[in-house]
Order: structure tokens, then sequence, then C-alpha cells
């Protein structure tokens, strides 16, 4: 027992001194930047920056537009998921709605905006159909329309995993008690989800108000507080301490949404016992709720076609005849392919570390008696209130004069860190499932702590060990917020070679290089998906 007590401190030691390092210190210094002037407190950079009227404006902008797309986001949500989980639509069009809403999670937001503008824009397919586009698509609309399709996948895991926890007996109880439909509607399914959807909401304004690639490629003239802090920092003076404010401002939406989920917490509804429900057939509601789903998910499967439209034409929009020769020439362009060869080794090296990071923190927090285990709970929910620029902000001051700047290894670090609270929660979720009496089993048959974990929780939990290498390796093939102060000319990934390319007008390669990712993406979970079913069947025979 002794062995696997000091066998479980030595992790637990790391493990936070990796996140002090590597989360707390950085985040301290990036305030105390905010608030230290010649070396005294003094509020005076706050001052500058907020009697800014530039700052001001954008701030303005960004909370608006925000919570406009958190609103219409967690509408759609709930809608989509309420079409999977209670309605009797054809398995095939359930199939269809659920990839189509998960699509946008498997290529960078930047690419969003320059689909979006393809599209709708004043030269874009729509306008040459109809002779003039449907509207003004640069700015605010935009940005609005990219926060939406960025931040539906998010917020549907959220309310479509929650339809899985109610207890379908009030909605049996409801009808004997003969409640008309908004009734049965706002109590057996709207009030025990109002967590969920609040939580969806949260998320979704955090995820619109910090993006930084959707406003970079289709904002125009419309600022908003992203792009302000990547002008501030990156501009031809970078001003550290007005960013540091600027930062911290940015921080505040998510002190408010947890403010927002607290209150209410009243309205918390603990369902017991959840079962296995057979929605009945309701041919005029279903048909209601199947055009509206198929009519969201075909939008979205327009928007994501534009990218295999215009890299085979000669010279859209002018020459529409198919051609290879763009794809041909990108192959040969070794720079880019070098890139996109250093984004999956980022993927994938971020995908093994962010994985056995996660999966540690989780052994120690829910199946050891170690004093302290707790604070990794408040590690996890303090990474998922930090926005991706920020901790990017917060590690440029923090490792300025450190052999790790400009490096693969710091990249990898902060997306690790960054994306650190869903793999966390899914591990630690699949191990309180498990029986804890093989931790005893174990201990009497004198099996080290390090046996028990490999040859014992391991092999129990592959598919959520899959499904945190799946999460960590897309996110880091498409996240640009998080790295773009923190790479350099030699470490570039697509995501942010993206953002170069489009200050060269070369959008070709641009769709070309998000193909790349949407397929490596797809290919990687396919990949994990038959290696399951091959594994699984393995244990049958």
């Amino acid at each position: 027992m002794v062995h696997k007590l000091w066998s479980q401190r030595i992790i637990q030691i790391l493990l936070l001194a990796f996140f002090i390092i590597f989360l707390i210190l950085p985040i301290l210094l990036l305030l105390g930047r905010s608030v230290v002037d010649n070396g005294q407190l003094s509020g005076v950079y706050f001052k500058e920056v907020l009697t800014n009227p530039e700052v001001t404006k954008a701030l303005f902008r960004s909370l608006k537009l925000s919570f406009i797309a958190a609103f219409i986001t967690a509408v759609l949500a709930f809608l989509t998921a309420y079409a999977l989980q209670v309605t009797a639509l054809p398995r095939m069009l359930k199939q269809y709605t659920h990839g189509m809403v998960m699509l946008p999670m498997l290529v960078p937001t930047i690419t969003y905006g320059f689909l979006l503008m393809y599209l709708f824009g004043n030269e874009g397919i729509i306008a040459r159909f109809l002779g003039e586009p449907l509207f003004t698509v640069y700015g605010e609309k935009g940005m609005l329309i990219g926060y939406i399709i960025y931040t539906l996948p998010a917020a549907f895991i959220i309310i479509n995993n929650a339809f899985n926890y109610i207890d379908h007996r009030f909605f049996y109880v409801s009808q004997l008690m003969h409640d008309n439909g908004l009734r049965r509607f706002y109590h057996t399914l709207l009030r025990p989800l109002v967590i969920p959807i609040g939580n969806a909401f949260i998320l979704s304004f955090i995820l619109s108000f910090t993006d930084f690639g959707i406003p970079a490629s289709i904002g125009a003239d419309d600022t908003v507080i992203s792009i302000l802090l990547y002008q501030t920092i990156l501009g031809s003076i970078p001003k550290f301490a007005q960013g540091a404010v600027i930062a911290m401002i940015m921080l505040l939406p998510a002190l408010l949404g947890f403010i927002f989920l607290t209150v209410i917490e009243r309205w918390n509804v603990e369902h017991r016992f959840a079962q296995q429900y057979s929605p009945n057939k309701k041919p005029i509601h279903d048909s209601i709720i199947g055009t509206l789903t198929f009519i969201l998910s075909t939008i979205i499967l327009v928007i994501f076609m534009v990218m295999f439209v215009v890299p085979f034409t000669t010279n859209y929009p002018y020459n529409m005849q198919f051609t290879l020769k763009h794809i041909i020439n990108l192959l040969k362009d070794e720079v880019l392919v070098h890139v996109y060869m250093q984004s999956v080794f980022v993927a994938v090296c971020t995908a093994v570390f962010g994985t056995i990071i996660a999966f540690f923190s989780a052994i120690i927090s829910t199946r050891t008696q170690l004093a302290g285990r707790k604070g990794l709970n408040v590690i996890a929910m303090l990474t998922n209130t930090v926005p991706g620029m920020i901790l990017g902000l917060a590690y440029l001051l923090f490792f300025q004069n450190s052999t790790l700047k400009g490096t693969f290894l710091i990249v990898i670090l902060s997306i690790v860190v960054h994306y650190f609270t869903t793999p966390y929660l899914m591990a630690k979720g699949a191990m309180e499932k498990l029986d804890k009496s093989w931790d005893v089993t174990s201990m009497l048959l004198k099996d080290s702590w390090f046996e028990t974990v490999f040859k014992v929780i391991l092999p129990n939990m592959k598919t959520t060990i899959v499904e945190m290498i799946n999460y960590y390796f897309i996110n880091a093939m498409v996240t640009i917020s998080g790295v773009i102060f923190l790479v350099s000319t030699s470490t570039q990934i697509v995501s942010t070679q993206i953002n170069q390319l489009q200050h060269f007008n070369r959008f070709t390669d641009i769709f070309i290089l998000s193909i790349l990712i949407l397929l490596t993406n797809i290919i990687v979970r396919v990949i994990s998906h038959l290696w399951l079913r091959y594994d699984k069947g393995r244990e049958l025979r």
C-alpha cells in the first residue's frame, strides 16, 4: 500500500506542478502586467483602454454579436437534439442531421469566413446565380452566421447528451393527467434541460466572444475585441500592458457565465431514473421538426460544399471549367506541404501527451484517497474558463525569454492545457462507472498500482481513451485562437498559415488546406471507429 501511495503522490505532484507552471503562473503574470506600472499597482492601463472609444465600440459589438449568436445557437441545438431524441424521424435523416451539425468541428474557424464570402459575397455562387447577393455578408452579418456555425456542434453535444438522462416516466404521468401539449413540453422536457441549455448558451457566448478566426476572415471593418487584442500585441508597436488589460476584459464573460449558471441552478431537476425511449410517430409534428432540421443541415452542407467547388475550377468565378491544377500546384509547394505535416505532428503529439495528462488527472481525482485530489476539478474548471487567445498571450509573456519560445513544444502544451477540461471529464466520468472493488482486489493480489492501471482500468475504458485522443487531435488540427501568439516562422501550423495566406488572396490554397484538415480528421475518426469495432469483435471471439 505504501508503494501505491507514493506512486500516486508523485504523479499528483507532477500534475499539479505542470498546471502551476503552464496555467496558473502565466495567468497571474498576465493579470500583473495589467495592473502594474513602474513596479507599483496602478489602474492607468485600465483607464487608458476603457476610455478608448475604439475599444469600447469593439467590446460592445462583441457582446452584442455573441449574445445573439448564443441565443440562436442554443435554440438550434435544442431543436436538433429534440429531433434526434424525441421524434420518430427516419434513421437516415437523423444520421444526416447529426453528421452535418458536427461537421464544423472538423474545419478551422478562420475558413468559415471565406466559405461565406464565396457563397454569399458580391462574386459568390448565389450572387452569380441570382444576379445579386442576398445580403452583405461582410462585417457583423457574416460574423454572426460564422459564430452560429462554429458554436452549434458544442452546444448540440451538451443538450443532446442531457436528453439521455431525462426520465420519460414524467411524460407518461403528464399524459395521464391530461396536460395540454405546451404544459407537457415545459414540465417534462424544457424545465429538466434548463441547466444544459444554460450551459450551451454560456459556452456559445464565450466561444463567440473570444474567437479570432471568424472576424479575421470576414469581419471587414467591424472590429471586435479579439481582433483588437491581436492588433495590440502583434501590431507595428506591441503594447503588452494594454493587451493584458484587454485580455482581462475578455475574461469577464466567463465570470458572468458562472454567475448566470449559479442563478439558474435553482431550476435544476434531478432525475434518478432514465430509460430507453421509443418515440411514438406523430406525422404532423415529426414532419415539421424533420423539415426544419433538414433545412438547417442542408444549409451547413451547402456552406461547406463551397470548399470543394472553388479549388476544382480553373479561375473562379470567371472560368468554371473543372481542373486539378490547383491541387497539383499545392502538393508541389514544399512550404505548404511542410506546414501541413507540422500540423499533423503537433496534433499527434497533443493527442498523446494530452490524453496521458487527462487520464492520470482523472485517476488521481476519482480512484485515490490523496489529500488535495479534488484540486484537479478546480483546474479543469479554470481551463474551461480561460479563452485560447488569453492563454496564448499569457504564454507569450511568461515564456518570452525562455527556450520554449517559438518551439513546437510550447504550441503543444498550450493546446493540451486549453482543451484539458473535456478529455478530463470524459475520463473522470468513465472511471466513476468502473467498479472500485477492482482496486481492492488488485491490492490483495499484491499488484502494483501501475499494474492495476494498465491491466484493469485502461482495458475497460478503451472507447473513452480513443474519444479523448480524437478530441485532442481534431482540436489541435483546427485551433487558431489558442496558438496565434505562439507560432513562429518555423512552427506554423495550417490554421495559422491560413491567416497568412488571406493577406495574399490565396483563397484557393486556403480551401485546399481546409480540405486536407477535414479529410485528416475524418480519416482519424474512421480509423478509430474501425479499430474499436475490430477490438470488440476480437474480444467476443
